[in-house]
């Protein structure tokens, strides 16, 4: 008999809805595969079961109904403010936007995962929790900032999670875990309760072990209906310069063979201003970032989170303004490549994910830290608003996953779950148990 949680998010709310289980045994089956599963990956900080219950027992009947998820600890709950990864509690225990949502699907938040200290980077490595594995191999970085999230659903503690994406935060995790992680389009839904209601680059984001599963999670948060439609005859532009530069050859590779076995209509194209997409968007993210960072708490974070909050506060003021013009730029560039294309294509990571004991990825160029080319390929998105998802479409000789990453117009989630489910029919469904 197939056990609970490797049920996917669409087949436990069907089974509960259909009676098959009831809501109060697959709470209790979440809680003991987390119990049995989370001490060896440090994906999920911590759990309530009380709190989760006293959810369930008011739970109304929408399509996540008695279904338990995990968030990420950048947003609070009505009993536990955000801790953005350290070790105090910065945002007051309010129901946050992404709880009110979650809660009026049905759904039961069963825990909060783990993630990179205030958002700042790209492993999953510093945090007051500690390092957070991958649910392919632990001694791996499950990526960041919201590597807990992508874990916790690869590794089928829960079957759906929802993080964030400051600069790839959503998507550079789910393609290091082998799972689908949907960034949302900014400003798609309430950002109370959540730190990244400040920034200009923030969106909260979405994960599922499949497309169906990430479509049903971003319909709870986005309140409205993604309707499917057949993906196989989608326009896909692929920039090359520098998304496709620099990158791991096996990776490229299964990108490149996922997209040549889709079926798509593919066209290299151009993007201006690509190549100065990551100096900008790192520039607004750190000083965004660091802006949002309580001087109570900067005393007790990491010393490498505080050198780059130090950075941050020198950075001149004129190039914040240069890196709004490039912003601007890029937004009008990509206005005019999705009116040529549905959909913008390249490697989700451009490496797989490092080991925790030595968290350096081996590109062409040789041995680099992983934050630069995964910023690089992540953070157009946040600068220029649109929504990014990342595919799995396949696996390293390391073992571990490949994800790749696939961009549309505002508002065009529904067009990228349709890419996903067209990728996954094309290439299939990466399953680890």
């Amino acid at each position: 008999m197939t056990h609970p949680q490797d049920l996917g998010l669409f087949d436990q709310a069907r089974a509960v809805a259909c009676g098959d289980i009831s809501s109060a045994d697959l709470l209790e089956a979440t809680l003991a595969r987390i119990a049995e599963r989370n001490p060896g990956l440090n994906a999920v900080a911590v759990t309530f079961p009380d709190e989760s219950k006293t959810m369930l027992a008011s739970a109304p009947q929408g399509p996540l109904h008695g279904v338990p998820v995990t968030v990420k600890d950048m947003f609070s709950l009505p009993w536990r403010g955000f801790h953005n990864g350290t070790t105090h509690e910065i945002g007051p225990a309010v129901a946050s936007g992404v709880f009110r949502r979650l809660r009026d699907a049905g759904a039961v938040i069963v825990g909060v995962d783990n993630q990179h200290e205030l958002g700042f980077g790209t492993t999953g490595l510093v945090s007051a929790y500690g390092p957070s594995g991958n649910p392919w191999n632990p001694a791996h970085c499950s990526g960041g900032s919201s590597g807990g999230s992508a874990a916790a659903v690869g590794a089928r503690l829960v079957a759906g999670s929802v993080g964030s994406d400051s600069g790839g935060s959503t998507r550079l995790p789910a393609g290091w875990c082998g799972v689908v992680g949907l960034k949302l389009t900014y400003g798609a839904l309430p950002y109370d309760g959540y730190p990244g209601a400040n920034s200009t680059l923030s969106s909260p984001g979405v994960f599922g072990r499949d497309s169906g599963d990430a479509r049903l999670m971003a319909e709870a948060l986005l309140a409205r209906r993604l309707s499917a439609s057949d993906g196989g005859s989608l326009r896909v532009g692929i920039v090359a310069a520098p998304f496709w530069d620099d990158v791991d050859p096996e990776v490229a590779q299964a990108c490149r063979s996922a997209l040549d076995r889709s079926g798509w209509h593919a066209e290299d194209i151009a993007v201006a201003f690509a190549e100065v997409a990551a100096a900008a968007g790192g520039v607004r993210a750190s000083v965004e970032m660091s802006a949002a960072a309580p001087a109570s708490v900067v005393a007790d974070l990491d010393p490498l989170t505080r050198g780059m909050i130090s950075y941050a506060t020198r950075i001149p003021a004129v190039r914040l303004v240069r890196a709004d013009r490039v912003r601007a730029r890029l937004r009008h560039e990509f206005s005019r490549a999705f009116e040529r294309v549905d959909v913008l294509a390249w490697p989700t990571n451009p490496a797989p994910a490092p080991p925790i004991a030595s968290p350096v990825v081996q590109l062409p160029s040789g041995p680099a830290m992983p934050d630069t080319g995964n910023l690089r390929q992540a953070v157009v998105a946040n600068l220029t608003g649109v929504p990014g998802i990342s595919v799995p479409v396949g696996l390293h000789s390391t073992g571990l996953p490949i994800g790749l990453q696939l961009l549309a117009p505002w508002g065009a989630e529904a067009a990228l779950l349709d890419a996903a489910a067209h990728l996954e029919a094309s290439v299939g469904v990466l399953a680890n148990v």
